[in-house]
């Protein structure tokens, strides 16, 4: 799901006032490949990324979602990958 065009640029105005000036701490569960079709603009998304990966160390984790993992333990998912239990929601 793509930002609000205004949300993306408010977004860079953000990083742009931190760039060089102190730390920056940014978690993501999308590749910096598909940044530009979340925040809807290739151009705005290449300008925040020249900032934030500049001067940073980026860590990839690989691997399931420990969350899923945990369900998957009590019983509650059969696999990776299967659809919750009939009577569970998404929300939980």
């Amino acid at each position: 799901m793509p930002f609000e065009a205004n949300a993306a640029h408010l977004f860079f105005q953000l990083v742009s006032r931190r760039y060089e000036k102190g730390s920056i701490l940014i978690t993501s569960n999308r590749s910096v490949g598909e940044w530009g079709s979340v925040f809807g603009d290739p151009v705005v998304a290449t300008a925040i990324l020249d900032r934030l990966l500049h001067h940073s160390t980026v860590i990839t984790i690989r691997g399931d979602s420990y969350r899923l993992r945990e369900k998957r333990r009590s019983g509650l998912l059969q696999k990776a990958g299967a659809a919750l239990q009939p009577n569970e929601t998404a929300n939980q």
